[in-house]
């Protein structure tokens, strides 16, 4: 493991506490990603990544991929437990789709930054309502880590799931404009198997 991502792991370590479960995903002509889960007290678990941040994201229409300069970042899923939504051994499905979009600048290019959406090509999880998810404002959860210059700080972005129909509403209306929707009809976003906002009035 590089040593950017020993310090992302003890940052995730200090803010969530020790994971009591990790898979790794390899894909062709990428490095491993990791995903991490975390579990606290209550009902509440946490997905991570691990590796994403270990090469800085490059736009491809860049000439040549600096190795140093560049924004990083992680992924972090946070979903409740029990209630009607699925059992735990459902959820930990999501592991795959995480790597996916965390080898995403790696395999495509796709620098992730707050505010865009990032389709999933398929379920979040089996059964689930949500095929693509909403990139947060880092900053929560887990607090940017700063690194040896000039590297930028690596940054834990939250993902949000989304609906078919959110997904179409946001691409059409913004960012902004679902979080206030979600915001304004008090939507738990970690619900699992939570409703589509209402998209009307």
């Amino acid at each position: 493991m590089s040593d950017v991502l020993q310090l992302v792991e003890a940052r995730l370590i200090t803010a969530l506490g020790e994971p009591d479960a990790r898979a790794a995903v390899t894909f062709v002509g990428t490095d491993r990603i990791e995903v991490l889960r975390f579990r606290d007290e209550s009902d509440v678990i946490r997905y991570a990544t691990l590796g994403m941040s270990d090469h800085p994201m490059t736009s491809p229409t860049a000439a040549v991929a600096d190795p140093l300069r560049g924004p990083r970042a992680e992924l972090v899923l946070t979903v409740r437990t029990g209630g009607s939504g699925p059992d735990l051994s459902v959820l930990d499905e999501v592991l795959r789709p995480l790597a996916v979009l965390a080898a995403s600048p790696q395999v495509e290019g796709v620098v992730v930054t707050p505010g865009a959406s990032l389709d999933l090509g398929g379920p979040l999880w089996p059964g689930a309502p949500f095929t693509s998810v909403l990139v947060a404002e880092p900053g929560g959860l887990v607090e940017d880590l700063e690194l040896l210059e000039p590297m930028e700080p690596v940054r834990f972005l939250p993902m949000l799931p989304m609906t078919t129909n959110e997904a179409a509403w946001k691409r059409v209306h913004g960012a902004g404009a679902l979080q206030d929707r979600w915001l304004r009809y008090g939507t738990d976003l970690r619900d699992p198997a939570r409703p589509g906002v209402p998209l009307s009035g």
